[in-house]
């Protein structure tokens, strides 16, 4: 079945293989179609909303070149003179024709804003947090229409959440709620549905210190960012509380089966730690042994173990390092991503450069945190990832998707422009010397979509042969002499 993800990197997929949707403006005509949400979008409002600084003269002719190849690519069988089916001609314009399942943002939202008892909400507030990969439509947020829409969704995440909450606090299960509650208040601290929840939760719990303490936390954060007191509704709660007139705790009902994707169990999160020095494995192994909640699901030592590694043990988080022997971490990472019901990744560095950070967005992980951040942290993200929250700032976000606008990837040159993360992974791979079957057993790609990847590269490139590949990716500085040592034991 075709399906299409942008609540993370911008993917159209046939039968869970991604498909090649060409260079950055032609991927964000797709895009723009997907945010109308099967609605006709005009083609002079493609050409103006593309071109935001002034279209060229043959804006016209490009975008119906775009559609072209993106029909090819979506519908592959179709007939020369077959009417398209997906991308399909709305006078005055284009529009994309797919069920609401079909594309992970509309479905997303067709979750968010359904009704009905704690239980079903509890399930469908689950199921749309599990869709989410990473910020939605970040590689397009230069264009307004896509900042806006990444906006919007986000918003819908951030209500998700609390609906979701809101759920679990009815149906008894505040315990398992609480870590996940001060990670979004904190994370969000404007937020006043986020401050009742972890107030109520606690409170719940018996801990009605606890509760008052975070009402004044708000109190505090709302005063010094806003120089307000808190809203008539917290002061309420407060006074209800200190009046200990809410009502009893209910009884906890039995803990709800969470979807792949999100926590395996309501009280204890099973980690992946992926790092290629074992003193690094050794911290966090002691770090989850001594939290309760935390497990260790499996260790691994490169990116090859840890992508074999998600399939054997089913984490709910990967703790991944961006730098390792065999396969770097970004890579691993997008494998581990693009597979059905994937974990949530957080990605590990010792130098927090703006490239890496880009680059770990790009690849649709969850979070991005220094190896010399404190133990607290550590668990802060991986609870929070595991509950579909945001784990860096957004401003910094927003200023480094800003920096690197326009470019596939900071890392990348100019001559190999317009090549999927996917590609410039297996062109890698290519230059250090690996075959085919290699490649596959690498990044757990069947060997014939490796060929066909190899292919789509000498193809991109106009060049003949394998060995041209290599000298390819070498002059433009893809890969350097001293990196081949990694892949000597292959």
């Amino acid at each position: 079945m075709l399906t299409f993800t942008a609540l993370g990197p911008f993917q159209a997929w046939a039968g869970g293989a991604p498909l090649d949707l060409g260079g950055q403006r032609q991927r964000a005509v797709l895009a723009r179609l997907l945010v109308a949400g099967g609605r006709a979008v005009p083609v002079n409002t493609l050409i103006d909303e593309l071109w935001a600084g002034g279209p060229p003269a043959q804006a016209l002719s490009t975008i119906q070149g775009y559609v072209s190849r993106l029909r090819r690519a979506l519908e592959p069988d179709r007939a020369p003179r077959e009417e398209a089916g997906v991308l399909v001609s709305a006078p005055p314009g284009y529009a994309l024709r797919a069920a609401t399942e079909q594309v992970d943002a509309w479905h997303f939202e067709s979750l968010v804003k359904s009704d009905g008892a704690p239980a079903q909400m509890w399930a469908a507030m689950d199921t749309a947090l599990g869709l989410w990969r990473g910020p939605a439509l970040a590689e397009f947020s230069e264009l307004s229409w896509a900042a806006t829409e990444a906006g919007r969704l986000e918003e819908l995440r951030l209500i998700a959440v609390e609906r979701r909450a809101d759920a679990g606090l009815a149906l008894g299960r505040a315990r398992s709620l609480v870590a996940d509650l001060e990670a979004h208040a904190s994370a969000y601290p404007l937020r006043e549905e986020a401050w009742r929840l972890l107030a109520v939760a606690l409170y719940r719990m018996g801990r009605q210190g606890d509760a008052l303490a975070a009402l004044r936390r708000a109190r505090a954060v709302w005063r010094d960012e806003l120089g307000l007191d808190l809203s008539a509704s917290l002061q309420r709660l407060e006074g209800d509380m200190l009046a200990q007139r809410l009502e009893e705790p209910r009884a906890a009902e039995a803990p709800a089966t969470s979807s792949a994707g999100s926590a395996g169990s309501a009280d204890v999160l099973r980690v992946l730690v992926a790092d290629d020095q074992a003193l690094v494995r050794a911290g966090l192994r002691a770090m989850f042994a001594a939290e309760p909640g935390v497990t260790l699901a499996a260790e691994a030592s490169n990116g090859e173990e840890a992508i074999a590694a998600v399939g054997e043990s089913r984490p709910d988080v990967v703790l991944l390092d961006i730098q390792m022997p065999r396969l770097d971490g970004l890579a691993a990472a997008r494998r581990i991503l693009a597979g059905e019901r994937p974990p949530k990744v957080v990605m590990m560095t010792t130098f927090g450069s703006d490239e890496n950070l880009y680059a770990a967005l790009r690849a649709g992980v969850s979070g991005f945190l220094l190896k010399t951040a404190a133990p607290e942290q550590f668990l802060a993200a991986i609870r929070a990832a595991a509950a579909g929250d945001a784990l860096i700032d957004p401003a910094l976000t927003t200023r480094l998707i800003s920096a690197f606008a326009g470019r596939s990837d900071p890392a990348s040159p100019p001559a190999l422009a317009g090549l999927s993360d996917a590609l410039l992974d297996v062109l890698k791979l290519v230059a250090r010397g690996l075959t085919n079957r290699q490649i596959a057993q690498t990044l757990a790609l069947p060997e014939e979509e490796v060929s066909l990847m190899v292919k789509s590269l000498l193809e991109h490139l106009a060049l003949f042969d394998r060995a041209q590949l290599v000298m390819a990716a070498y002059e433009c500085g893809l890969v350097t002499p001293g990196e081949k040592a990694h892949f000597s034991s292959l």
